[in-house]
């Protein structure tokens, strides 16, 4: 069991979402970084689905009500347990009463704490996500509050060991130290609806995060795109990574918990292999779209199969050396 004993807004419980329901209206939900939840599963030997906190306000501090071991992933931030400091990305231990707390990130946005065995809220429609639109899921489909008490499955297992962060093993030639984060997107349904200009200036434009941004969707700030002509289409499904353009023009990109059917035109989609990394990008941060295919974006996928599998073998090998050893909370005695 851990108890929050201090949270922001919309910190939630969320595992790698519940796909399946779109047709009946209720949206996938899960991590806006399953990348990083992943790893922090991965790290502690968790099933990949088990369930985490995710983390877009801070401070957040947690007490540990019974020994468990736990890994913070998903931004580098000063990390402390009962007064020690402790590394991101890396699997920790907390004995019975130990107090974490996770300050602002100094990069990324959205951190995971991660628990052995996983948070073991009540599984609804296939995942433990919360889905704040419909009010399931999670703990009573709401954020965390203060005095909130999370069941936790496991306990204690084998640590001393971490991952380097995705930012620098999958790190691009594209990401260069402007502060702009490259998205690959596929040009969409829509795509030639919009003039020549528009089209090109999508491409160009060094768009900025607006604060009207969130799980559902990131609204961007730039110069307006424009349609060759009005056009009033039907609704359509929508998925994480469509990018729409709404009448006043600038470009929406569809989240974790994008609507599940929409009707502005679709200019492009963010591939799966990028989301991460606008999930990782702070309000005010630039991001700017690169073209690419069907293939190129099915191909993206396949380094960070290989990050994650090299990371499983890191983690079974190692373990199984530690197994024997008693893991040893930070500061216990």
């Amino acid at each position: 069991m851990i108890t929050i004993l201090e949270t922001s807004a919309l910190n939630t419980v969320q595992d790698l979402g519940r796909p399946g329901y779109r047709q009946l209206g209720v949206g996938t939900s899960g991590a806006m970084d399953p990348l990083a939840l992943e790893i922090g599963n991965i790290l502690l030997g968790n099933a990949s689905d088990a369930a985490g906190i995710e983390l877009q306000t801070y401070p957040f501090v947690i007490r540990f009500e019974n020994a468990c071991s736990f890994a913070v992933t998903g931004v580098d931030a000063v990390l402390d347990l009962d007064g020690h400091p402790l590394l991101p990305w890396a699997v920790a231990h907390a004995a019975a009463g130990q107090v974490l707390t996770v300050s602002p990130p100094r990069r990324g946005a959205r951190g995971y704490v991660c628990v052995s065995g996983g948070v073991d809220v009540p599984v609804v429609l296939g995942s433990r996500s919360t889905q704040l639109r419909g009010g399931f899921g999670g703990l009573s489909g709401r954020p965390l509050e203060a005095g909130d008490s999370l069941p936790v499955v496991g306990g204690p297992v084998a640590g001393g060991y971490g991952a380097v962060p995705p930012s620098v093993v999958l790190r691009r030639p594209c990401d260069g130290d402007d502060g702009v984060v490259t998205l690959r997107a596929i040009p969409a349904t829509d795509f030639h609806l919009f003039t020549e200009a528009s089209r090109e200036r999508f491409w160009a434009t060094e768009w900025q995060i607006t604060p009207q941004s969130d799980r559902v969707g990131y609204r961007l700030k730039g110069e307006a795109l424009s349609l060759h002509q009005p056009v009033e289409l039907r609704s359509y499904g929508i998925v994480p990574g469509i990018v729409q353009v709404p009448p006043a023009g600038t470009p929406i990109v569809q989240m974790a918990d994008a609507n599940t059917a929409g009707g502005y035109p679709r200019i492009a989609t963010v591939i799966e292999a990028d989301l991460w990394r606008l999930a990782q990008a702070r309000i005010g941060r630039r991001i700017r779209f690169a073209p690419c295919d069907h293939a190129e974006g099915v191909a993206a996928m396949r380094p960070i199969a290989a990050y994650l599998d090299d990371l499983r073998m890191m983690v079974a090998l190692y373990g199984g050396s530690a197994r024997r050893r008693a893991p040893r909370a930070a500061g216990a005695k």
